[in-house]
């Protein structure tokens, strides 16, 4: 009997150190996206706003393995975005995964002017809405950037804790793609970056 509750102090031991590992690697995600705010010459936030950054607590069972399906051949097609703006992609792929034991499918991205430049060739792209929005997260939806080589054997592991507001939900004037209605998320999503803290009057 000892050996047995010295066996489940263990595995509950190891799972607690498993979740605060991996809490820790997105709060250093977090800090380094907050940076890149800094270092953008476009970016709508200064210094002081990045306070106003709000996200979820991490939960490791929104990193969920997803089965990827290659779009051979797909046409180039125009984006809508938020200033009334068309922005040219093409969906490189399916992924199809389950949250709360319900299927759910996304289609995947790239854009044709970044795959023109140095660098962001291999970038894809995932513009998502769920059920979150409007009350907890901005009403326009959330992204998630991918990389080709993130794609192995034809799984992908899909990380919504890492998922993020375009820069529409902090200021006005900016071309943020909208998600098209094939990734309506039919689940909430409680994870990643919320409402932006801060509101203008």
């Amino acid at each position: 009997m000892k050996f047995i509750l010295s066996c489940i102090v263990l595995l509950f031991s190891f799972q607690v150190n498993a979740q605060s590992n991996y809490a820790d690697s997105i709060y250093k995600h977090r800090e380094k996206y907050k940076q890149e705010f800094l270092e953008d010459n476009r970016s709508p936030l200064k210094a002081a706003d990045t306070g106003y950054l709000r996200f979820f607590t991490p939960d490791k069972n929104y990193r969920i393995s997803a089965t990827f399906t290659r779009t051979p051949k797909a046409k180039t097609f125009d984006m809508p975005t938020h200033s009334g703006k068309l922005k040219k992609y093409r969906q490189y792929g399916l992924l199809t995964f389950k949250i709360h034991d319900t299927t759910q499918t996304l289609e995947i991205y790239q854009g044709i002017d970044l795959m023109k430049q140095k660098g962001l060739e291999d970038y894809l792209f995932i513009p998502f809405t769920d059920m979150t929005n409007y009350v907890t997260t901005y009403a326009g939806g959330r992204y998630i950037d991918l990389r080709i080589g993130d794609i192995k054997n034809g799984k992908l592991l899909l990380d919504f804790n890492k998922c993020y507001n375009p820069y529409c939900a902090y200021a006005d004037g900016f071309s943020c793609p909208i998600p098209p209605d094939a990734n309506k998320l039919k689940v909430a999503v409680p994870v990643g970056e919320m409402l932006f803290g801060r509101v203008d009057n």
